[in-house]
């Protein structure tokens, strides 16, 4: 991954929080802190920021980051971002929500074994391949908050969409010169989240 890119997208990140928390005061139920533990379980370094932006919608940005190569070159590399636009049925960051989300971000994979098609898409190639590349789409989702407590919720998520991705191909997970360049269109999941929430 290119590190330009990287500190453009994390100051992208910054700056709308930063933005974000100059137009909201720090009342109850106006900001939540959060991690997706599903991210965690993949040794992705990831957090979210949900802001509150009416009585029953909120602004939900997360970004996360996968800096490791693994065993025998095994990677999942990647930085991602991913802002979303929540609709609460009941009362914000409690009970069911609709989501609409955008994300943008870069990655380099391979040597993953993940032997299937979906909709499309081939992953099986990624055993054999590196790819290296970027994408940009977008989604919706449907979640729901559960209160453990004064501050504490813990929160599920799902979300189908699609994303446009541009990459190289690389003929092995080592390889330095590139296979072909090349294009792909994805429908599918884009989102999966079970999150360990803090309230503010």
């Amino acid at each position: 991954m290119k590190e330009k890119t990287i500190k453009r997208m994390i100051t992208s990140v910054a700056v709308i929080f930063f933005l974000l928390i100059g137009t909201n005061s720090l009342r109850a139920q106006n900001v939540a802190l959060k991690t997706n533990l599903l991210y965690d379980a993949t040794t992705t370094f990831n957090l979210g920021l949900e802001f509150s932006l009416a009585p029953k919608w909120t602004l939900d940005i997360s970004a996360n980051y996968n800096p490791w190569t693994f065993d025998e070159n095994k990677k999942i590399k990647h930085f991602l971002i991913q802002p979303e636009a929540r609709y609460w049925f009941c009362q914000k960051m409690n009970g069911h929500f609709f989501a609409m989300h955008l994300h943008s971000g870069i990655y380099n994979a391979g040597n993953i074994d993940a032997d299937f098609k979906f909709l499309g898409t081939n992953f099986a190639v990624l055993k054999e391949k590196r790819l290296e590349g970027w994408l940009v789409g977008a989604g919706i989702g449907y979640g729901y908050a559960w209160m453990l407590g004064k501050h504490w919720n813990l929160e599920a998520e799902i979300a189908i969409g699609y994303a446009y991705t541009k990459f190289k191909q690389y003929p092995c997970v080592k390889c330095s010169d590139k296979e072909t360049n090349r294009v792909h269109n994805y429908v599918g999941p884009t989102k999966a989240a079970l999150s360990l929430v803090y309230v503010f």
